[in-house]
């Protein structure tokens, strides 16, 4: 299916919206933090009130992976999961739009001296993290303690995706295309460390198929063959928001061991034990919204 077609100059009408939406994005950004984190706490309901689709496809999730929750706590943790990523938005308002220095203080930063180490070793680091409603503002906060690039997915829209890679090479060194596998492999020969999320479902030819919360799930295989192909160590970091909604918590682990193994289901597995152990620290963070089990084992019946 083609892409949706859209005009050359940014002043056509058909952009006034995105203009707009950046516009918003650069007011939230600035204001006092309080009426920051209300706007987001209303964005949030908002979504859960109306995103109906999302709502489903969130429930789902939720289910899958909290099957232990009765029906109170399955609805409570939906709700939570669309306040927390209506404050996600707001922060990354914040992290594209400021400078990280003014809110150094609202951070803590846990096993920078795992990072430091596998720096240290010269061949580059590919740090897994996970897509946290924080993912953004914890890109630009990280960037205070280690430089690092981003792989990312472009947007469509040709205006946003100017704005998002501006900001974004702003906060790291490069945000390099996800598809773009020869420049995440010449970055970390290079010695840079990369910042790469490997937790969403991109289909059955590019992954296989592993653990997660008790479900197989789809997971990619590139995070080992980067692995391969560049000799860096793989490092996991996690980052959330604290329970007082004002300050952050980075936390570096140590880089995994004998990684990659040669055996591609149980690299994938590690991965996934690392992100579901970081989720089940705060799991009203993480982005439930998608369709994270879509890509069912042969014979298996789809979920959403």
């Amino acid at each position: 299916m083609s892409k949706t077609r859209y005009p050359r100059s940014f002043a056509h009408p058909r952009y006034w919206g995105t203009w707009l939406a950046i516009g918003a994005m650069y007011v939230a950004a600035w204001l006092p933090w309080g009426l920051k984190l209300w706007v987001g706490k209303m964005m949030g309901l908002l979504a859960w009130r109306f995103a109906k689709r999302r709502r489903h496809i969130t429930a789902t999730n939720l289910a899958l992976c909290f099957p232990e929750k009765n029906a109170d706590e399955q609805y409570k943790l939906v709700k939570d999961t669309f306040i927390a990523n209506g404050i996600g938005l707001v922060e990354t308002a914040t992290g594209w739009c400021r400078s990280a220095e003014g809110f150094r203080h609202r951070v803590a930063y846990h096993g920078q001296e795992h990072l430091a180490h596998a720096k240290a070793q010269g061949k580059g680091v590919l740090v897994v993290g996970i897509h946290f409603s924080t993912l953004d503002l914890g890109g630009a906060l990280h960037s205070l303690f280690f430089p690092a690039d981003v792989v990312y997915r472009p947007h469509n829209n040709p205006l946003f995706e100017r704005f998002m890679t501006r900001a974004r090479s702003r906060i790291f060194g490069q945000a390099i295309d996800r598809h773009d596998l020869r420049g995440v492999v010449r970055r970390i020969k290079a010695g840079h460390i990369v910042w790469y999320s490997p937790d969403q479902d991109f289909g059955r030819d590019v992954s296989v198929f592993a653990p997660l919360f008790g479900q197989q799930a789809a997971t990619i295989r590139l995070t080992a063959k980067i692995a391969r192909m560049t000799g860096a160590p793989v490092v996991p970091l996690m980052f959330h928001r604290n329970p007082d909604n004002r300050t952050y918590t980075i936390e570096c682990l140590p880089a995994f061991e004998n990684f990659p193994s040669g055996d591609e289901i149980d690299d994938a597995s590690r991965i996934n034990q690392f992100i579901e152990r970081a989720i089940r620290k705060h799991p009203e963070q993480y982005l439930w919204l998608h369709r994270r089990f879509k890509t069912r084992p042969e014979g298996e019946s789809g979920f959403y």
